[in-house]
């Protein structure tokens, strides 16, 4: 048998919710442990924002989150502010700036949020073990074991804040969800979220637009985005697709508007004031010269416009206006910044992360079916989630 070591609570997962929440805990008084099977903490942070940590956006809203149920994050954002986690980067002497759209990066590196989160750790006595996997997890009398490498350790209370499997170069994997169904939590079918898409078929020759980049309208269902859009050697990518992802589903077409600041009736206008240009001439004043051609090639619209009747031109800026693909597929988990879906809020409650029916046990973070927008909310979504259960453990 091995002997426990006894803690208040063990957080499974040292990134961004699991961090965050032993601090918080640890500085009430609690004795937490918090397990990892990476060598170093906070490895997913590191690479976040391109190296400078996206670490929130200042627009944080229930609205701007992805879930079955699209009321749970309420609580916890509206507990724990974007304004709250600013005024710890700020006591840590972290400098930032805000880019496009609210969000907001660190001047310096990602290892600075890491080691802020760190030290708010040390100050709570927060012990982390690094480096073995987790072989088992049981419950009994009320009381979690955790079993890793040689070692074990119990405690009333487990916090799953293992994240979900996106990018598993990382180390990323689905045992949060192993670990639900365990303790018969229910799991919304987990996908890429914030992800490339590919295209295929007769689509495949936007391929050879590859690098060239855009500022686009991206719609999915009634979802839009107003951001750049990428062509890459696979079919699309770039904020306004990667945001579109998330609530795009395998066999519904994308549409994108190539040209969001056109006035309705700009070709029918253009006609009556430049006779002898083309759509190809006018496209390529408007959009990199090789999307223009391609479009043009595309839509087959050569003569000038003034030999162009009004319909005609009418109908080609209605195709432009809601372009349509209909990409084959995703670039999957590898290159996906979230996983969407996850364990289901439906068992957990939203004032404090625990599951309504196993007391003690915690789910925060990407584990969690609560997704993001782009541009920091996810990592808002880890610190208020981390921030509820660490104040109730």
């Amino acid at each position: 048998m091995h002997a426990y070591s006894s803690y208040d609570a063990i957080i499974l997962g040292a990134g961004a919710a699991g961090l965050f929440c032993a601090a918080i805990a640890g500085q009430r008084g609690r004795r937490v442990l918090v397990i990892d099977h990476a060598d170093a903490a906070g490895k997913k942070i590191l690479i976040s924002g391109g190296g400078r940590c996206n670490f929130t956006n200042i627009h944080t809203q229930a609205d701007r989150y992805l879930s079955a149920n699209p009321h749970f994050a309420k609580s916890a954002l509206g507990r724990y502010s974007p304004q709250d986690f600013i005024d710890l980067v700020d006591a840590h002497g972290i400098a930032w700036h805000e880019k496009t759209l609210g969000q907001l990066f660190c001047d310096g590196s990602a290892k600075q949020i890491v080691a802020m989160l760190l030290d708010e750790c040390d100050k709570g006595g927060v012990t982390i073990a690094l480096g073995h996997a987790i072989r088992a997890v049981d419950h009994s009398d009320g009381r979690y074991r955790v079993t890793w490498g040689d070692r074990s350790a119990e405690a009333p209370a487990l916090v799953i804040a293992t994240g979900g499997p996106s990018i598993p170069k990382m180390g990323a994997t689905g045992f949060a969800y192993d670990l639900a169904r365990q303790f018969s939590l229910k799991v919304v079918e987990p996908r890429p979220a914030l992800v490339p898409l590919t295209l295929g078929g007769d689509e495949t020759l936007f391929r050879s637009l590859s690098g060239v980049a855009t500022q686009v309208v991206a719609r999915a269902g009634k979802t839009l985005f107003r951001e750049a859009a990428l062509f890459t050697h696979k079919g699309l990518s770039g904020p306004a697709i990667l945001q579109v992802s998330s609530y795009w589903r395998h066999g519904e077409p994308v549409g994108i508007d190539f040209l969001p600041d056109a006035a309705p009736g700009w070709l029918t206008e253009a006609k009556r004031r430049q006779p002898r240009a083309t759509v190809r001439s006018m496209l390529g004043a408007l959009l990199p010269d090789r999307l223009a051609s391609t479009l043009a090639d595309r839509i087959g619209r050569d003569a000038r416009l003034a030999d162009t009747p009004d319909r005609v031109l009418a109908d080609t800026e209605r195709r432009l206006a809601d372009w349509t693909f209909h990409p084959n597929g995703t670039e999957g988990y590898a290159k996906a910044e979230v996983t969407a879906g996850g364990i289901s809020t439906d068992g957990l409650s939203s004032q404090t992360m625990e599951a309504r029916k196993v007391p003690g046990l915690y789910v925060i973070g990407e584990a969690v079916d609560v997704t993001g927008w782009l541009g920091g909310y996810n990592f808002q979504w880890a610190w208020a989630s981390a921030h509820a259960a660490g104040s109730a453990i």
